[in-house]
């Protein structure tokens, strides 16, 4: 690969927020520690030892026979959200009687493990007041940094795509599933998902759109709780029934990001971005 190529390779794990590199087999950090002390045991001097006379037992042997074997040291784990947590949010987001409040609550959290390894908490951005809603899944590296959904290149090709439709930032609001990064950009787990769905069906309620747009399988599969894939569920419309009971029509279509990966797929998300502005005019008529 020439130096191009690689400079190209390079930006691409770093929009895509790969933070450092990694074998394809994984690593036993136990086993390497436990390697590095015996390592360090093995090229020490030893100390001379004293003669023994027949009978005599030498006093390390001695200490060791009077006290008892104590178990190995355990390693800690890392915390891993409970189901109580989960039930936690769901309290504390009704509780919200703004958009406000619901800010508040979500960064004064602690439930999600996911909470302390990012920098920011990002709730949303555009116009609260706007007819229009659009939910992904996650921040990645550059929301994290500056606390706002989709800003780094998946969140320009958005900016084209609504610019196309004759919308902007200030006429759509936007806001993820998940507040925090997930690390490295991993999934986050069913139950990190689960403890952050209070707060995005409350933010929803909220918000009170008069379309909803759910970008890419994860956001697609929570709100209209389906199992369905994206590229089956994406250019038909659908409901997002609140828990209040307001249903709101819904979109499903592909999350920017993949449209990155996949040109070729682009025109699927265009001719779901028309629908949209067809129902979005009517909705505005109406």
């Amino acid at each position: 690969m020439d130096s191009a190529g690689l400079r190209e390779l390079l930006t691409f794990y770093a929009d895509a927020g790969v933070d450092e590199p990694l074998w394809d087999a994984p690593a036993d950090r136990f086993d390497e520690t436990r390697l590095e002390a015996e390592q360090r045991a093995a090229s020490r001097p030893q100390a001379p030892q004293a003669p023994q006379t027949q009978g005599q037992t030498a006093p390390s042997q001695q200490a060791h026979r009077k006290q008892p074997s104590r178990p190995a040291p355990v390693a800690p784990t890392a915390a891993v959200p409970d189901d109580a947590q989960a039930a936690r949010a769901r309290e504390i987001a009704a509780s919200a009687a703004s958009l406000e409040e619901l800010r508040a609550q979500l960064e004064a959290f602690d439930g999600c493990n996911l909470k302390t390894t990012a920098k920011n908490t990002v709730f949303a951005d555009g116009n609260p007041q706007a007819p229009i809603m659009f939910v992904g899944e996650a921040p990645g590296r550059d929301e994290d940094i500056q606390g706002l959904p989709f800003v780094g290149r998946s969140g320009k090709l958005l900016d084209r795509i609504l610019a196309a439709i004759g919308l902007d930032r200030s006429s759509v609001y936007i806001s993820n599933v998940i507040a925090w990064r997930p690390p490295g950009n991993r999934d986050p787990s069913p139950l990190e998902t689960e403890i952050c769905r209070p707060f995005i069906e409350r933010h929803i309620e909220l918000v009170a759109p008069k379309i909803l747009v759910t970008l890419g399988n994860p956001s697609t599969k929570l709100l209209l709780r389906t199992q369905t894939g994206i590229m089956r569920m994406r250019g038909t419309w659908a409901v997002h029934e609140t828990p209040s009971g307001l249903q709101i029509p819904t979109m499903p279509t592909l999350h920017p990001a993949y449209l990155l990966r996949n040109p070729a797929h682009k025109m699927l998300a265009w001719r779901d971005f028309l629908a949209i502005k067809q129902k979005l005019e009517a909705s505005l008529k109406g």
